[in-house]
């Protein structure tokens, strides 16, 4: 068990010190608003896009996907999709926070800690597992995310539903480019090998090596600027709405996810448990903070809600991974 916790408090906690970071470089002068909205832009338009290109480009091949594996998590993330958005709607009225809420519930750090997560549990499997389902679940994060944060945000739009808008906000989106873009070249990747033909855009080194480091940028210098715009005077006027979506978020959605999936889908293997812990128990995407500042949502709320689940699930995760060793599964 006390393996189990140093390994949960190593996954989240280096989060949580470099939104720290954030906020006392912010207090003490060294970042200026200005400074933190260009940064924000820059993560959602640039080193979010390059990171999601990436990752996508790192899987091996589809060859070994399990159809009930993935079907069983983009069909348990449209649910709880529609879970949210109803009980959202009945806890508020305001859209800005029903879009920062509905998000930080679907929407999981499955990239930032979900994939390593079920790497250190079962190693190339898990990897191999977690990179798969990324191909499917990031997308669709991100189209729902695009979705929530157009029909519910603080522009007086709520409840008026422009699909042509819609779908224009999801095509343009950055984040949603740069999944697509990967996909894109990993599917000719594909081609090539049915080819026989040797040429990998990672040949093409300085190029690679370039996204790499782009890449390798990325999380760190949006958790920063996620530190950075924190305000701990949020919390008094924001507390039932951070206890509303951290509760569901880190409790009430890891037991629906991995709870249906133990008792009702056969097959499923250890690896594959390890990444629905990835998809349903992390904590809130560090992107939909970003995305509710970029596309008029609470982006106050939405920062909130990111580091105080970061901080919940450190326990939470412990507590998940330690249920399913002991059931047998892990």
């Amino acid at each position: 068990m006390i393996d189990a916790l140093i390994f949960s408090a190593n996954a989240v906690l280096p989060i949580v010190l470099l939104i720290v970071l954030g906020y006392v470089l912010k207090r003490i002068g060294m970042l200026s608003r200005e400074f933190l909205d260009v940064g924000n832009k820059l993560t959602f338009r640039v080193l979010l896009p390059a990171m999601l290109f990436y990752n996508v480009y790192q899987i091996e091949s589809f060859s070994e996907i399990s159809p009930v594996f993935v079907l069983y998590g983009i069909g348990m993330v449209l649910v709880i999709f529609g879970l949210a958005v109803a009980v959202t709607c009945a806890f508020t009225k305001d859209g800005a926070k029903r879009g920062a809420l509905i998000q930080a519930m679907f929407r999981s750090n499955y990239a930032i800690i979900g994939i390593p997560l079920a790497t250190s549990l079962f190693g190339d499997e898990g990897a191999a597992a977690a990179g798969v389902m990324s191909a499917f679940c990031v997308p669709m994060f991100n189209m729902l995310g695009v979705i929530t944060l157009s029909i519910f945000n603080g522009k007086g739009e709520k409840g008026k539903i422009n699909v042509p808008k819609i779908l224009l906000g999801i095509i343009k989106n950055p984040l949603i480019i740069g999944t697509v873009a990967g996909l894109a070249v990993l599917g000719v990747r594909e081609l090539f090998i049915m080819w026989n033909i040797e040429f990998r855009f990672s040949d093409v080194s300085f190029l690679y090596k370039s996204l790499e480091n782009v890449k390798s940028i990325c999380t760190p210098f949006a958790l920063i600027v996620l530190g950075g715009r924190f305000e701990f005077s949020a919390v008094s006027r924001l507390w039932k709405e951070i206890v509303f979506g951290t509760v569901i978020r880190t409790v009430a959605v890891p037991i629906l996810g991995l709870a249906v999936a133990y008792f009702f889908i056969p097959g499923l293997s250890g690896e594959h448990f390890a990444t629905y812990i990835g998809v349903f128990a992390t904590p809130v995407a560090v992107a939909s903070a970003i995305m509710a500042n970029e596309m008029g949502a609470d982006g106050e709320l939405a920062g909130q809600l990111v580091v105080w689940t970061s901080l919940v699930s450190t326990v939470t995760i412990f507590v998940y991974v330690t249920i399913l060793r002991a059931i047998g599964i892990f």
